[in-house]
């Protein structure tokens, strides 16, 4: 049966919206926008070539997971959290990612166990090759965990925290090797496929902890908007 013309779109808008999603929190997490730019619908749809619905889509993901604040009547901005909020977000990450591995123990299966080595090898061979996916995908690790929780909302708590967090480390986080990251997740999973719980808890304990130490507020330069989406789109193929 030949699909309707309406049917079409609303697939296509799916992945528009997931693609220009991605185009801005990486522009937001890589800092190409600054702490309280404007993020104005009609310029980044006329720059992605997508419509104002589709962006707004877009932006309301980022709100909820923190990234971005819309306000009402003024639109979109970047968010600029304090270093107050990045203390108390980070407490609650430490906390909650502790809850995660401590779930896991027992629970991970031979293929969970290669599916997080996979990542990490993932993770270090970015490392060399693209430093700013390498942080990109140490996020995405400690999301993953999560997701193998099988718990869905300790998981969707923690994917808004990892992305809150992530926000605090572009803005005042000190520069750090990612070595640390993907030597410390190797530890992590060979604790947790040993079912040692102990060493878990405290390895993700001391990880979170290491992560909350780097604060070193950092300036921000500020570009055109569209000129800076340009390279992102052409990734998504936009």
């Amino acid at each position: 049966m030949t699909p309707k013309p309406s049917d079409s779109k609303a697939r296509s808008a799916v992945p528009k919206s997931d693609a220009v999603y991605r185009i801005l929190k990486r522009a937001i997490l890589d800092q190409a926008f600054a702490a309280g730019t404007k993020l104005p619908e009609d310029s980044i749809g006329e720059r992605l070539g997508v419509s104002r619905t589709i962006v707004r889509q877009a932006l309301a993901r980022l709100n909820g997971e923190g990234l971005i604040e819309l306000r009402p009547n003024k639109g979109a901005c970047v968010s600029h959290p304090s270093l107050e909020e990045g203390h108390n977000i980070f407490a609650v990450r430490r906390a909650l990612e502790t809850l995660v591995v401590d779930s896991l123990i027992g629970s991970l299966t031979a293929p969970k166990i290669k599916e997080l080595e996979a990542h990490v090898d993932a993770e270090d061979k970015a490392r060399l090759d693209n430093p700013s996916a390498s942080i990109q995908l140490a996020g995405e690790f400690h999301v993953l965990l999560a997701q193998l929780t099988e718990n869905a909302i300790l998981s969707r708590y923690v994917t808004e925290l990892v992305s809150r967090s992530s926000m605090i480390l572009s803005l005042y986080g000190r520069p750090h090797s990612s070595d640390c990251a993907v030597s410390e997740h190797r530890e992590l999973i060979a604790a947790l496929a040993r079912n040692d719980r102990e060493k878990a808890c405290k390895l993700m304990d001391h990880h979170i902890g290491a992560i909350t130490t780097r604060a070193l507020l950092k300036s921000n330069s500020e570009n055109d908007l569209p000129d800076l989406l340009a390279a992102y789109a052409k990734e998504e193929g936009l």
